[in-house]
C-alpha cells in the first residue's frame, strides 16, 4: 500500500528584502520588449524551500517554483489537475493497464545545452523507483521495468494495474533530470523547462530567467523574482506599495485592504488544501466512534469559515472537489450540537477535556472558534500552538497528540486514509480494499467510483473532521496576464505569464 508524504513545510523568517520590484521592461531600440524578454515580474510567496534538491527535499514550496518552470516530466498537469503531455509528445496505456508507452518530443535540450535522451528519462525514473525515501518513490511502486526500445520511446511495465500512476508521473516521480550533470542540486538546477534558475538568496528571494534556448514556446517574460513574505500583513503592504506585481495566498481576513485598490484585482481559485482536524484514532476517547461523531457534530463549519475570512468551502469528507472520487458528503455528521451532547452522554463523556496541538503557521482563530463551539457541547478544549518542526516531531512522527490540525495540501492523497500506519491511526479494511481496487481498475470511472465509495465510509467512520477546503486568493496588478489562480500553493506554471505594459 503506497503512502504519501505530508507536503507542508514551514517558511523561513523574512530577512531584509533587497530585491528591486515592480513589473519592469527593458525596451529595445524600437521601443519593443523583444517579445517580453526584458520584462521582470515580482511574485510574493509565503513558504520558502529549505534547499533546492528536488530529489531529496520534500515540501510543496519546492514544487511550487521549480516544477513546470525549471524541471519537467513526461507528463504534467494543469491547475485544474488535468493530465497533459509535456516531454512526451504522446502516450498510450495498454488495455490491461500494464504497459505505458511514451513517445518523446524531438529536439528537447537541458538548460546547459545537453540534448535530452531516452536514457536520461529511464535513469531519472529508475532513480526514483530504486530510491526508497526519494520523494515520489511510492508513486512507482507498481512499476516493474523501465526501458527504452529506441531513441524516442520509453516504456514502463507494471506488475499490476495502477490507475494513479499517470498522475503520479506529473509530480516528483516523473521529473526528468540530466544523467551526466554534476551540479549541486541543493543550490542549483538543470532542467528542460522554459526558465532557468539564476539565483537564490535564502530568506529573501529566488530568481528565474527566461530560457532562450527552450525547446518549446518561449516564456513571455524575461525574469521572475519570487519574494518570500510569510507575514500576511507584510504581504498586503508589499502589494499596496507596488513592491510586488502578484501576491499569492492573500490572507482572507486582510482582503478588504486590497479590494478597490486601483490597478489591482483579487482573483479566487480552487485548491486541494484540506484543513483537517485529525483525531488520534489509536488513543481513547477517540477509539469510541460516538465521541468522534460528537466532535464532528459540534463544529459549525460555516461559522469557522467566516472567522478565517470566508475564503473556503465546506468539504465533509476526505476528497476535495478537484480530486477523483469527490462527492458532496457535507450532510454526514453535519452541525447538530444537540446530537453531539447526546452522543457524549451515551459514551459517558459528559466532562471531556481535550488538547488541540497545531502549528503556529495556521490562524489562531481556528483554535479560538473550536474552543467556543466545543464548550457549547460540554467539551473543554485546550489549544497548544507550536512551531512547525515541533509539530512534525510530536504529531506526525511520534503520534503524541489527541487532536491536531494541519493543511493537507497535496492532491490525490486519499492513500493516507488507507494506511493504518499514518499519523492519525485510522484502520478500516474495507477502505483499504476499495482503495486497492481503485488502483487496480483500468477504467477511470470505475476507479473514481471505488474512491467515492471508500470516501463515504471514511466520513461515516469520523476519524477526523474536514474543517474546510481553502479557496486561494491571488492579487494581480493590472498589466499582468497568464498567472495561474488555482492550485497555486502546490504548483505555479508560469509558461503563459506575460505583461501588457
Amino acid at each position: 500500500m503506497r503512502s504519501r508524504r505530508l507536503l507542508a513545510v514551514l517558511g523561513a523568517a523574512v530577512a531584509t528584502l533587497l530585491v528591486a520590484s515592480g513589473c519592469t521592461s527593458d525596451s529595445g531600440p524600437d521601443g519593443s520588449d523583444s517579445n517580453g524578454a526584458g520584462a521582470t515580474v515580482t511574485v510574493g510567496l509565503v513558504l520558502e524551500p529549505t534547499d533546492l534538491d528536488i530529489r531529496k527535499t520534500s515540501g510543496i514550496a519546492l514544487d511550487q517554483v521549480l516544477i513546470d518552470n525549471v524541471y519537467q516530466g513526461l507528463v504534467g498537469r494543469t491547475q485544474d489537475n488535468d493530465i497533459v503531455d509535456v516531454l512526451a509528445s504522446s502516450h498510450t496505456v495498454s488495455a490491461d493497464g500494464l504497459t505505458y508507452t511514451f513517445t518523446l518530443h524531438d529536439g528537447v535540450t537541458f538548460s546547459d545545452g545537453a540534448a535530452l535522451t531516452a536514457q536520461d528519462v529511464v535513469w531519472s525514473l529508475q532513480q526514483v523507483k530504486d530510491g526508497e525515501g526519494v520523494p515520489g518513490h511510492d508513486d512507482l511502486a507498481a512499476v516493474q521495468t523501465i526501458s527504452s526500445p529506441d531513441a524516442s520511446t520509453v516504456v514502463l511495465t507494471l506488475s499490476q494495474p495502477d490507475s494513479a500512476l499517470l498522475f503520479g508521473l506529473t509530480g516528483r516521480a516523473g521529473l526528468v533530470l540530466e544523467q551526466a550533470a554534476t551540479n549541486d542540486r541543493a543550490t542549483t538546477a538543470i532542467g528542460t523547462g522554459p526558465f532557468t534558475l539564476t539565483s537564490w538568496k535564502q530568506g529573501d528571494n529566488l530568481q528565474l530567467t527566461r530560457n532562450d534556448s527552450y525547446w518549446g514556446d518561449k516564456a513571455k517574460v524575461g525574469k521572475v523574482v519570487f519574494r518570500y513574505i510569510p507575514d500576511p500583513s507584510a504581504a498586503i503592504n508589499a502589494m499596496v506599495s507596488g513592491d510586488v506585481d502578484v501576491q499569492t495566498s492573500v490572507d482572507a481576513t486582510l482582503r478588504s485592504q486590497l479590494d478597490g485598490l486601483q490597478g489591482v484585482t483579487v482573483d479566487t481559485g480552487k485548491t486541494t488544501d484540506k484543513y483537517t482536524l485529525a483525531f488520534n484514532n489509536a488513543k481513547a476517547p477517540f477509539t469510541d466512534e460516538r465521541v468522534r461523531e460528537a466532535i464532528r457534530r459540534a463544529i459549525d463549519h460555516k461559522a469557522l469559515i467566516k472567522a478565517v475570512g470566508g475564503s473556503a468551502v465546506q468539504q465533509g469528507g476526505p476528497i476535495p472537489e478537484l480530486d477523483p472520487g469527490y462527492s458532496d458528503l457535507t450532510a454526514i455528521d453535519s452541525y447538530d450540537p444537540g446530537k453531539a451532547k447526546e452522543l457524549l452522554a451515551e459514551a459517558g463523556q459528559t466532562n471531556l477535556t481535550l488538547t488541540l496541538k497545531y502549528a503556529n503557521v495556521y490562524p489562531a482563530a481556528i483554535g479560538d472558534v473550536l474552543t467556543s463551539q466545543f464548550k457549547a457541547v460540554g467539551i473543554t478544549l485546550k489549544v497548544e500552538q507550536v512551531d512547525f518542526p515541533t509539530w512534525l516531531s510530536d504529531v506526525f512522527k511520534n503520534k503524541d497528540f489527541e487532536l491536531s490540525m494541519v493543511n493537507h495540501a497535496e492532491t490525490h492523497d486519499f492513500s493516507n486514509w488507507a494506511n493504518p500506519a499514518y499519523y492519525w491511526g485510522y484502520d478500516n479494511a474495507d477502505v483499504q480494499r476499495l482503495y486497492a481496487e481503485s488502483l487496480a481498475a483500468t477504467d477511470p470511472k470505475a476507479a473514481d467510483a471505488k474512491l467515492a465509495e471508500a470516501a463515504e465510509i471514511v466520513s461515516k467512520d469520523a476519524p477526523a473532521d474536514w474543517l474546510y477546503t481553502t479557496t486561494v486568493l491571488t492579487a494581480v496588478r493590472d498589466g499582468i496576464t497568464g498567472f495561474p489562480t488555482s492550485s497555486t500553493t502546490a504548483r505555479l506554471n508560469l509558461a503563459k505569464l506575460a505583461t501588457t505594459e
